[in-house]
């Protein structure tokens, strides 16, 4: 199983990539500081319990990491591990950290202790890798990342699956098409490409622009058609293209 890589020396390109993490990371908290204060307040404001809520997740080689995020529910709150939009566990601060995505900034301290990195594969939840662990066996050869295709491919996650069963549709619908993505990024990585995720992340949270990726090459370009004829059912909704 090959890794592509953007040189010649993988030693090389292992330290380009940890370098990017760490100047990016502190620049993004740097200018994000005066937002990620202003929502721990209104987190703490809002409801009782931590500011912070810590996520198990299966991270590089198969190791266990406590995924960083802003707290979006209700302190005890049960149910699926996937959410929908406008779950009704969400805090009304937490409804605005999801939407916004800056519920996500707190994982730069994951990446800044080398436990995650900028551009990856999305880190799953134990019981969903456990369902799929042939496709995980390539996916944790490299370690999880806040954005990459398959984050950006369903940035709308929660508006698509069944609202009904959310937790059945996710695996039987969602998941073998994420893994699909996180293998087809395992196998092509590069610096390059990791550059292009993170500018076309960028058009996303800053422009809100829907981006589209195609299912066999990885290409990234702005979604133009409506969103529910971007795929054919039963993905219907996603941000994939053929």
């Amino acid at each position: 199983m090959g890794v592509a890589s953007s040189t010649a020396n993988p030693g090389f390109g292992d330290f380009a990539h940890r370098l990017i993490d760490i100047v990016v990371s502190v620049a993004i908290v740097t200018v994000f500081l005066p937002i990620v204060a202003v929502a721990a307040v209104a987190i703490k404001l809002d409801s009782s319990g931590s500011v912070f809520f810590r996520c198990r997740r299966i991270g590089f080689r198969g190791r266990e990491l406590q995924m960083l995020k802003f707290r979006k529910m209700y302190t005890g709150a049960a149910g699926p591990a996937v959410t929908l939009d406008g779950d009704e566990r969400f805090t009304a601060v937490g409804r605005v950290l999801a939407k916004t995505k800056i519920d996500e900034l707190p994982q730069l301290w994951n990446v800044l202790k080398g436990e995650m990195t900028l551009v990856g594969p999305r880190p799953e939840d134990p019981a969903f890798v456990g369902l799929r662990s042939a496709d995980y066996d390539t996916i944790l050869t490299v370690k999880p990342g806040i954005t990459g295709l398959c984050q950006l491919a369903f940035a709308k996650e929660g508006e698509i699956l069944d609202h009904e069963d959310s937790a059945r549709d996710y695996v039987e619908r969602l998941l073998p098409q994420k893994t699909a993505l996180d293998i087809l990024y395992v196998r092509h990585r590069s610096l390059l490409m990791d550059l292009k995720i993170l500018a076309w992340t960028a058009v996303a949270v800053v422009f809100r622009r829907d981006v589209a990726v195609h299912r066999g090459s990885g290409n990234l370009s702005l979604r133009r058609r409506p969103l529910e004829d971007t795929v054919p059912m039963p993905a219907a909704g996603m941000s994939l293209e053929t």
